[in-house]
């Protein structure tokens, strides 16, 4: 009986971790799992997971963390080149690959509300230091965050504080790209 009541509780907790959170692509998000697990889970990241893989980061991003990781869709992908996709997830390009992914990393855990309170404690424009060497820029466009990169490139966070074990996902609607490359 004792086991059966624990089991009962370790099901309702873990429903609760699934309704708190975000779903992402309509796929539940278990804040027990970490950043990996769930974007493996995501049918809207296909594209980011296999880039994640192809550049040898599935480790790093399963680690301990603590990780923010801005993590664009696959349709933020179909918005660059298709060729320069293809070239990127060759084995010779996995060093440009590294970069370009790790531009969407902060090596802390950053929930919205948190991202808010820095862009307005900065008068409206946060610089966001990232594990790739970038800098991202935050601010707000009315409700919703923006991140703009060293190209010009913004992206906009369409579903945030995804909570994981080892961080916190934020979905954006492009991918950022370090100073000097072209999507």
């Amino acid at each position: 009986m004792k086991t059966l009541i624990a089991a009962a509780a370790l099901f309702a907790g873990t429903a609760a971790v699934a309704q708190d959170n975000p779903t992402v692509g309509g796929a539940p998000m278990m804040a027990d799992m970490n950043i990996i697990e769930n974007a493996v889970n995501s049918p809207i990241h296909t594209t980011l997971v296999a880039a994640v893989q192809a550049a040898g980061l599935v480790d790093t991003l399963s680690g301990a963390g603590p990780f923010t990781v801005f993590a664009p869709t696959d349709d933020a992908f179909a918005k660059l080149d298709p060729a320069a996709i293809e070239e990127l997830l060759k084995p010779e390009n996995v060093e440009q690959l590294q970069q370009i992914l790790t531009c969407h990393v902060v090596a802390a855990d950053a929930m919205s509300d948190a991202i808010m309170g820095m862009i307005a404690d900065d008068n409206g424009n946060h610089p966001v230091p990232t594990v790739g060497g970038c800098t991202l820029q935050a601010q707000m466009a009315g409700d919703m965050i923006t991140l703009t990169d060293e190209n010009g490139r913004v992206a906009t966070v369409t579903i945030a504080d995804v909570d994981q074990s080892n961080g916190v996902i934020h979905v954006i609607d492009t991918v950022l790209l370090p100073a000097g490359q072209a999507g």
